[in-house]
């Protein structure tokens, strides 16, 4: 098959809308439902993060994308009993894959609704049971046993995308993009990402460990695949906060970093004990705890409304305590798609835990940006490698 129709482009006036190969078949089936444009767009750009994430880290690889950015990324490590409670997982049975991707979606389960997802590996029982009780658009994969694709194929009323990537694909070496009627042409971006990039480390703490060089190179390779400007926290193997598509570096780091600090709060004592009404469901659930932990509490605890969700008013998590359990968080990196101009950049890093950065160095005020991390003993190294992503 060279070409498929698609109902439409980015938005229904867009019509006609197809995706196609000049030769040779496409390297993907549709084995249910009938993805769109932007399903596609996901689809492609998260395939090639999981796919390069496996490859430079041995581990199955995971990302839960939304409108061509991930929301989430991970690789398949064994969760702890906290995280297992914040992503719903437990009790489930999880297999490397299925960790992965429950990593990836738990990460901002707020922006992963209504996602999509991407596996390294073939999606196997656990992952596909774990997809069926959450609100996602499709999954690509490289394979399905018969029973991960029976589970999908009853998810949304059996209209649930489910796309197979051939994974020896290997897209030509000059890609091109059409703006405006006129046509771009440019070199792809086949940058191999490894722990290699990271030696040039620039400040007076040299000390990066391998659990560290890990989760770095996860960040950059999030980054790649992130419409910049962009910043990626990552922790334990899992991305813990994207900051897409701002126009000012800073703001990526406060977004991101406000995201980080989210997933953090999420673990909170008075967090995990709130007490939900029997059989609420998980999308509300999650938008529940994001206002408890925010500032706009009082929407989710005012008299009327905290009985539509708890079976007894919870008590509030105050600034004191918010600020107390966020300065606890230790050992996170950061990555960015290009280099810090200031050193506010790591200063607000660093309030969310940042013990490691990567970013590509060029500043004419690197030196700035330096001192600022060895005023904290922050690790950084510079790649060299700018990633911006359109």
């Amino acid at each position: 098959m060279t070409e498929l129709e698609l109902k439409y482009g980015c938005n229904p006036n867009q019509k006609p809308a197809r995706i196609f190969m000049e030769s040779g078949d496409l390297p993907l089936q549709v084995l249910n439902g009938k993805p769109g444009y932007i399903n596609f767009m996901d689809a492609l750009n998260s395939w090639q993060l999981v796919r390069e994430l496996k490859a430079a880290t041995g581990l199955p690889a995971a990302a839960s994308f939304k409108h061509v950015s991930p929301a989430g990324a991970a690789v398949g490590t064994e969760l702890t009993d906290v995280e297992r409670k914040i992503y719903f997982a437990e009790g489930m049975e999880l297999s490397p894959i299925a960790s992965a991707y429950v990593k990836a979606r738990g990460a901002d389960r707020l922006c992963s609704y209504g996602d999509w997802a991407a596996l390294s590996d073939v999606c196997d029982e656990q992952t596909a049971r774990y997809l069926a009780l959450e609100v996602s658009d499709g999954v690509i994969a490289p394979g399905y046993t018969d029973k991960a694709l029976e589970i999908l194929r009853t998810k949304r009323k059996g209209g649930y995308n489910v796309v197979q990537i051939n994974p020896a694909y290997v897209p030509k070496a000059i890609e091109h993009k059409d703006v405006f009627g006129i046509t771009f042409e440019q070199g792809r971006n086949n940058f191999e990402i490894s722990s290699a990039l990271l030696e040039n480390i620039v400040t007076e703490n040299k000390t990066l460990p391998e659990a560290a060089k890990r989760d770095l190179v996860l960040s950059l390779i999030t980054l790649k695949y992130t419409q910049s400007n962009s910043v990626c926290y990552v922790k334990d193997g899992q991305a813990i906060g994207v900051g897409a598509g701002q126009q000012s570096r800073i703001h990526c780091t406060r977004l991101a970093g406000g995201k980080a600090d989210n997933w953090l709060l999420r673990q909170h004592p008075k967090v995990l004990a709130l007490p939900f009404l029997p059989g609420i469901r998980r999308p509300d659930r999650d938008n529940a705890i994001d206002v408890y932990i925010s500032d706009e509490y009082e929407d989710v605890l005012a008299e009327g409304v905290w009985q539509n969700t708890f079976t007894e008013r919870p008590q509030v998590l105050t600034v004191e305590e918010k600020k107390a359990w966020i300065a606890r968080q230790t050992g996170v990196s950061v990555g960015s798609d290009a280099f810090f101009p200031f050193g506010d950049n790591v200063e607000r890093a660093r309030k969310s835990g940042v013990s490691y950065i990567a970013q590509p160095g060029g500043s004419i005020r690197d030196d700035h940006v330096i001192n600022t991390c060895n005023k904290y003993g922050i690790v950084m190294a510079f790649t060299g490698m700018r990633l911006f992503h359109h």
